[in-house]
């Protein structure tokens, strides 16, 4: 359970030092609008995503058992997010995040991080598939630029009321959502190992500054983000507290490793490596701890950002440690420049974001797969998409297990890295 830097670190030298650096301060320009969008799409203030990012990116890095592993906010929990802070207010959420840390660390120590294996595949592309349709059509709202009060959380509620204000259409906002995406697409396909991301978002906010356009921004909307990381606390903690917010935070714990080793797996291939799965669980509960002391959100390993590392050049977590420092120095000097990003131009983001997470080029191959992995995806994407994540994952995973038993043998999953 040795994390992989005591390992990486030996024999370091000065050009894969450069290397880290280059490709930590590259997946850093990823991160940080990625971070502020999860944020904002989750319900909470932008500046929560920039936290996690840097508080359990760093922690992920410095102490996780994959060479590679970017760590941060990540879309897959902006379902489970969302649902607490509107069940348990954010307090609530941040000690659920801390209770989480605490099972990770305690299935750590207890090498619980083998047992991804049997999680089935369906189940876990199902919930992805699931997750995607929700973080789309929340972010449906800012991409048109619609006027609405509040956004109800049932998935049916949620399309009826904006198709409810469908006159309330912002043109000016819907551009620059859509170019937006289009600036994504081309510079991902033109120049891949450039941070795209926020190159194109940078341009189409500026678009709104210069030409004042009738557009929210983040500083219009959240006020000015905050240029320092604030003092550690957690809010109060009682025994009715604890049990009641213990359901939130299993998911939590066990949404957070489970994308963290399959983040890992993915790495491994790329790089031809092999991490520690134990190491990993590790690592993730302690960067959950130290995200929740921050006030920051659930934090884990970031499939995309961990691709884009490879791609980058980063070969030891040396690059993850960078991308934190970069994304803290970001805040520091460049807090209000942030403040002018467009959420027209966010939700962009994220609508690609979730149609990665989809992974539509497996779609084909899901056709032809065994009738009850077809059963368990579908089963699983409809609960996570018409009730709840925690329904979806419990009943998929035992659904998947009992399949397992009857059959005795599930072939391996073959995981590829999504495009962003």
């Amino acid at each position: 359970m040795k994390p992989k830097i005591l390992t990486t670190l030996k024999g370091y030298s000065r050009g894969v030092f450069l290397t880290d650096i280059l490709a930590g301060m590259t997946v850093a320009m990823v991160a940080l609008p990625l971070s502020l969008a999860i944020a904002i799409a989750s319900g909470a203030d932008p500046a929560k995503g920039l936290i996690t990012a840097i508080v359990g990116g760093l922690v992920i890095s410095a102490l996780g058992g994959s060479r590679v592993q970017i760590g941060g906010p990540t879309g897959a929990f902006i379902v489970v997010v969302y649902s607490v802070i509107a069940q348990h207010g954010y307090d609530g959420l941040v000690l659920a995040t801390f209770m989480a840390g605490i099972i990770m660390l305690v299935a750590g120590f207890f090498r619980a991080g083998n047992l991804i294996t049997y999680v089935p595949e369906a189940v876990v592309n199902g919930f992805t598939i699931g997750i995607a349709i929700i973080i789309a059509t929340s972010q449906l709202k800012d991409l048109l630029g619609l006027t609405l009060q509040s956004v109800p959380a049932d998935f049916f509620d949620k399309l009826a009321a904006l198709w409810g204000a469908r006159e309330t259409l912002n043109t000016p906002a819907l551009t620059i959502g859509l170019a937006t995406m289009v600036l994504i697409i081309l510079m991902r396909r033109a120049a891949p190992r450039l941070p795209g991301l926020i190159v194109a978002i940078a341009l189409t906010s500026a678009i709104v500054a210069l030409a004042a356009l009738q557009v929210d921004t983040i500083q219009s909307r959240f006020g000015a983000l905050p240029d320092q990381l604030p003092v550690p606390h957690l809010p109060a903690i009682s025994v009715d507290r604890i049990v009641e917010l213990l359901p939130s935070a299993f998911v939590i714990a066990f949404l957070a490793g489970v994308e963290s080793l399959l983040s890992a797996l993915v790495a491994d291939r790329m790089i031809d490596g092999a991490h520690r799965p134990n190491a990993e669980v590790l690592a993730q509960g302690s960067a959950n701890l130290a995200s929740a002391l921050f006030g920051g959100l659930p934090a884990t390993g970031a499939i995309a950002r961990t691709a884009t590392n490879v791609r980058a050049g980063g070969r030891t977590p040396v690059a993850g440690i960078v991308h934190a420092l970069t994304i803290l120095v970001v805040m520091m000097l460049a807090a209000p420049l942030a403040g002018y990003l467009a959420m027209p131009a966010l939700a962009g983001l994220l609508i690609l974001t979730a149609w990665n997470m989809s992974e539509p080029h497996k779609w084909r191959g899901y056709l032809s797969a065994p009738r009850s992995d077809q059963f368990l995806l579908v089963l699983t994407l409809v609960l996570t998409v018409v009730a709840d994540l925690t329904v979806a994952i419990g009943i998929g995973v035992a659904f998947g297990l009992a399949i397992r038993l009857r059959r005795r043998h599930v072939p391996p999953a073959d995981w590829a890295p999504p495009d962003a």
